[in-house]
């Protein structure tokens, strides 16, 4: 079992910045691709980016490239999503979520899921 937990979200004007953090303990970290996900009111839960477990495959979804960026530190078993130049229409909950293997944008994929950071953007 992995447990992850998110945090980081707030309340952020248009063009602001912030960095989610996912933490994760339980069993070993190693080996599990993490992957960020989206879901605003009345919508379905999207991908938003994801990072295999060396760090070398990434994926961003179309809507936040180059202005998102996924990262993750295995040492102490965190992921984050550092979120700039953010958009009302950025406005979500956001969830970290692992799962074995290359990085999917399946949520099918992933077997663990925090419970979720909420991310507020003003216009």
């Amino acid at each position: 079992q992995v447990h992850l937990v998110e945090s980081g979200g707030g309340l952020v004007q248009g063009g602001g910045s912030l960095r989610l953090s996912c933490a994760a303990s339980g069993r070993t970290f190693s080996g599990y691709a993490m992957g960020w996900f989206r879901q605003a009111p009345g919508k379905e839960r999207d991908i938003v980016a994801a990072i295999s477990w060396s760090g070398y495959t990434l994926y961003y979804a179309d809507s936040v490239k180059g202005r998102f960026t996924i990262s993750r530190d295995n040492a102490k078993n965190t992921v984050y999503l550092q979120m700039s130049s953010l958009k009302p229409e950025d406005t979500a909950v956001y969830y970290c979520a692992a799962g074995l293997g290359v990085p999917s944008v399946s949520r099918a994929a992933y077997d663990y899921w925090g419970q979720g950071t909420q991310v507020t953007v003003s216009s």
